[in-house]
């Protein structure tokens, strides 16, 4: 398995930007398709985005589609999620997530082999 630890999150402004980090360590980070999750306060974690290992077409759910980026860096084994104009409905604690590569696109949480620990997006009205 690979160990996953996020950064980058906090408290910003709705119509503000946070970068979040989620760095890749153990098994190197060869052949992982990668995600992000979020989990708001008594809801399920859900969807946000996902990046294949070929690096390729790159997913995000509708309500984040135009604003949010995700990305990878496989040399720095990081993966990133670049949020703009964010909006109140986005704070919730943010997931990275890992799966050993497939042709399925990586979209729930069944799928998930690794989760990081989190970080706490707030953003304010």
């Amino acid at each position: 398995q690979v160990q996953l630890v996020e950064s980058g999150g906090g408290l910003v402004q709705a119509g503000g930007s946070l970068r979040l980090s989620c760095a890749a360590s153990g098994r190197t980070f060869t052949n992982y398709d990668m995600g992000w999750f979020r989990q708001a306060p008594g809801k399920e974690r859900g969807f946000v985005a996902s990046i294949p290992w070929s690096g390729g077409s790159t997913y995000y759910v509708d309500s984040v589609k135009g604003r949010f980026t995700i990305s990878r860096d496989k040399a720095e084994n990081t993966v990133y999620l670049q949020m703009n104009n964010l909006k109140p409905e986005a704070t919730a604690v943010y997931y990275c997530a890992a799966r050993k590569s497939s042709l399925v696109v990586l979209h729930t949480t069944r799928q998930v082999d690794s989760w990081g620990q989190g970080t706490q997006v707030t953003v304010s009205s």
